[in-house]
């Protein structure tokens, strides 16, 4: 656990530097009342009343952090690779992203060749792990299944930006459209009707109906 180590890097550096002179049953007491809570409250108060009876192998500072290493559990890296590479996912993270971490956790972890590409394809969205396993050219290498994921989601990406932007123009084809009729409108967007020059001839006046002439008045 990588908790148990920042406590024991910092308890040790603390008494270096603060506790050095001081006596080993002083600086056992001062580890252990950061022991606290849960599991850990239990075990520091057993390994007290060993401590006061005399039962306890603790002699030192460092026997008290090789004890807490062991008695909290405290795996290999190796172990905790393998752990987070069984676990890592891709989910709604690129597949730049997920490669990226991907590597990391794998050095170091001991695997190679084929179980190595195994745990990548499982981490992998399954749009993408089905189509690259469709694809033509099997792919052998590691190498080849992170290049050709990442090339792949990229163009889904891409793809998927495109039919969103062609939707937006699909539904507003003509702009800022006037409204039907060829009406005017006033700066609150309300219509006013049809646009007229008032200095032009009104010819309608002489269609249909009364007709008057444009010239006697009759």
């Amino acid at each position: 656990m990588e908790e148990v180590s920042a406590f024991i890097n910092t308890a040790r550096i603390y008494i270096r530097m603060k506790m050095i002179e001081e006596a080993v049953t002083t600086q056992v007491a001062w580890v252990l009342s950061y022991v606290q809570g849960g599991v850990a409250e239990a075990w520091k108060d057993n390994l007290l009343d060993e401590l006061a009876k005399g039962e306890s192998e603790v002699e030192s500072a460092e026997q008290l952090f090789a004890k807490i290493r062991n008695d909290f559990g405290e795996t290999s890296e190796e172990e905790r690779k393998i752990e987070q590479l069984r676990t890592i996912e891709q989910a709604g993270r690129t597949c730049d992203e997920y490669v990226q971490e991907f590597k990391k956790v794998a050095r170091g972890s001991g695997y190679e060749g084929r179980p190595l590409i195994e745990e990548f394809k499982r981490g992998l969205n399954g749009a993408i792990r089905r189509k690259l396993a469709e694809a033509e050219e099997p792919l052998t290498t590691i190498g080849e299944w992170q290049e050709r994921a990442v090339r792949l989601d990229r163009n889904q990406r891409q793809s998927k930006a495109e039919e969103r932007m062609l939707g937006r123009n699909a539904a507003c084809p003509g702009g800022n459209a006037q409204p039907r009729g060829g009406g005017n409108t006033d700066n609150r967007g309300n219509q006013l009707g049809p646009w007229r020059d008032l200095n032009a001839m009104d010819v309608d006046r002489g269609r249909g109906g009364d007709r008057t002439c444009y010239h006697c008045g009759k």
